[in-house]
């Protein structure tokens, strides 16, 4: 699992249900990060909006096992010793209804850990956020830095939230495979017609000795990222867009470049053991995959030991490097007594040097500067060609699932026509025809 993310993206409709529906939990959870209040030399000791020393309550999920809480800490309270920190954790699996629930009940709660964007939905629809306009210009914080992240996180012409990680969808290709069969290797700028023809080149052999060219999991987004690396957005009501892909990805299907949807479904193949099996001579996958990968190959669980990494394809017309993802974001508790000092923190987490922290615990973060390309390029294991290292520049990453509270509603809709499609249950025009009708109702048009 992740960016990766914590929660992942892309996953399946059904875990993405379970994920995010709304039944009321109450869970209380607290885990002390060592709250410090001693001054010291070389740090300013700030204060709280009263004057005070200050301790910010922090809700996050799964503390224990996440590295980069506590180096955030650490690396923050070295330069303001005044502040302390309780990290109270929610909890991974329902984090978003419990922290909903918390603050509903007044929770004391100051930064607020932004899981996923349908957590950043419903915070926005229940005025949970503080508005972040004003203090971004404050701040001096350069919003170019995420790569056109802040646009898609502006609801109503503000941002709420900032985002501190993330992961991106690549290509991932066994270098082994290209070179017994003679292929050249996938490049860090395909359009789509050149991937497809690269796919077909690589697919050899039959039954249990047959290397499929590419490879798509399950999630309909595998499909729906194509036509969504313009701008358009699931949540738009009309998928015509969509069809040229289905098209494309059926005939990959029908010609045996890739497995097929139902086997992959009735089997329960997960991609990575295909990748790991070396069955596979490229696959779409977020950036979560990397350490995978790695530690496979460490365990020596894997076969695809000369692997590499290059950027996803595009259509016409689209920039090289632009990808599709999501983050993890974090702000401020609108109702926080201490939102000065909050606020600062959030900046700090969300910045540069909060990017560095991130990358140094094997993670993707939001910002991508060359300093942290280089520390997640020095990991021991990650592909030392340069192809690889480039791959790791983002031009655009636009967000899997857009801000919009019917979000849930409309990929339900639209993952079941996904399946009828994928399985030719109806046809490609007949599945568009039927997105569009039954997103029309969700949508009340």
């Amino acid at each position: 699992m992740p960016f990766g993310l914590q929660n992942g993206f892309g996953n399946p409709i059904e875990e993405e249900v379970m994920k995010i529906r709304f039944f009321w939990v109450l869970v209380v959870i607290s885990v002390l990060c060592v709250p410090v209040f001693a001054g010291g030399q070389g740090g300013k000791d700030r204060a709280g909006d009263s004057g005070a020393p200050v301790t910010l309550k922090w809700a996050v999920w799964d503390y224990g096992v996440t590295p980069y809480y506590n180096s955030f800490i650490e690396a923050y309270q070295a330069k303001n010793p005044g502040v302390g920190f309780e990290c109270i954790d929610l909890g991974s699996a329902d984090y978003n209804t419990v922290l909903l629930t918390q603050l509903a009940g007044g929770a004391d709660l100051d930064i607020l850990t932004v899981k996923d964007i349908a957590g950043y939905s419903n915070m926005l629809r229940q005025n949970r956020l503080e508005p972040l306009n004003s203090f971004i210009r404050s701040a001096d914080i350069n919003t170019s830095l995420y790569g056109g992240v802040i646009e898609q996180l502006t609801f109503n012409g503000e941002v709420y939230a900032l985002p501190f990680r993330g992961d991106f969808y690549i290509i991932y290709y066994n270098k082994d495979l290209f070179d017994a069969a003679g292929v050249p290797y996938p490049t860090n700028d395909m359009t789509l017609e050149q991937y497809d023809a690269l796919a077909r080149r690589v697919t050899h052999g039959t039954g249990a000795n047959k290397v499929y060219g590419t490879h798509y999991h399950v999630w309909p987004f595998m499909v729906w990222h194509f036509g969504l690396m313009g701008g358009r957005t699931i949540a738009d009501g009309a998928y015509n867009f969509l069809a040229p892909h289905y098209e494309r990805v059926l005939k990959q299907q029908d010609d045996g470049i890739i497995m097929s949807y139902s086997m992959l479904r009735t089997s329960g193949t997960h991609y990575t053991g295909v990748f790991y099996n070396s069955q596979i001579a490229m696959m779409h996958m977020g950036t979560w995959f990397i350490a995978s990968q790695i530690n496979a190959l460490n365990r020596g669980e894997a076969t695809s030991k000369n692997w590499g990494i290059v950027k996803y394809p595009h259509p016409q017309g689209v920039p090289a490097g632009t990808t599709l993802g999501s983050v993890t974001g974090i702000g401020a508790n609108r109702n926080s007594r201490n939102k000065d000092v909050t606020l600062d923190f959030v900046k700090f987490v969300s910045g540069p040097e909060g990017a560095q922290i991130i990358a140094k615990s094997g993670n993707f973060p939001a910002i991508m500067s060359t300093e942290v390309i280089n520390t997640i390029a020095s990991t021991p294991g990650f592909p030392t060609d340069a192809n690889s290292r480039q791959a790791l520049n983002v031009y655009q990453n636009y967000f899997e699932r857009p801000v919009n509270e019917r979000m849930a509603d409309i990929e339900i809709a639209l993952g079941e026509i996904h399946g009828d499609i994928m399985t030719k249950t109806i046809s490609v025009a007949d599945g568009i025809r039927q997105m569009n009708e039954r997103v029309a109702r969700v949508l009340g048009r």
